[in-house]
């Protein structure tokens, strides 16, 4: 058998799901780093992204035979992604409602993480293309537009609290119906290489 560091990622996935701790430890050897300063880049804090990238690394191993890894690098940063989002969400003061829509469209050069968000980006298109009015216009004006509550409120001559709860349930729906999507992208995207 030829030396871990000479195998492909896809090689080291075969080998990781049938249990070979030796692969895992060179996952980590060939993309510790590079996850570790992609979580501070976006987090500022060192510890918290020395953890994330652990946790990120455990749940690859404690969770290998149930992933369908198409794309290791691809998974592991996309991973990384959620986990500082996830972060962020424990740590933010600003109802979510008020969060900016780009945690939704994560953005980078790689060409998985292009097709992620392009496909990402397609589906909210669609997914408002089939909300009500109201929802589409409020939703459009505050993460398209950038207004906050109040303006449109104001611009729209409804309650700030109407508008409020509009965006906490549509985002509810959105995030559910992207899970949706999320879970059958994997399989879109293989069948289609």
């Amino acid at each position: 058998m030829a030396p871990l560091n000479s195998l492909s990622d896809s090689e080291l996935v075969i080998l990781l799901k049938d249990g070979d701790e030796h692969a895992l430890r060179m996952i980590y050897q060939r993309y510790w780093k590079t996850l570790y300063n992609e979580c501070c880049r976006r987090l500022n804090n060192p510890e918290q992204s020395e953890e994330l990238v652990q946790d990120i690394l455990a749940d690859l191993w404690e969770k290998r035979t149930e992933r369908q890894i198409g794309n290791l690098e691809a998974y592991l940063t996309t991973a990384v992604k959620y986990a500082v989002y996830r972060q962020y969400r424990r740590n933010k003061a600003l109802p979510f409602f008020e969060e900016p829509l780009e945690h939704l469209f994560f953005s980078d050069t790689e060409a998985d993480s292009a097709l992620f968000l392009k496909e990402l980006r397609v589906f909210i298109d669609q997914w408002l293309e089939t909300q009500p009015d109201k929802r589409r216009e409020i939703f459009t004006r505050r993460y398209l537009d950038d207004q906050t509550t109040q303006e449109i409120s104001e611009q729209m001559g409804v309650p700030q609290k109407t508008v409020q709860n509009t965006l906490r349930n549509t985002m509810v729906a959105l995030r559910t119906d992207i899970a949706k999507m999320l879970v059958l992208l994997p399989l879109f995207i293989d069948h289609h290489k």
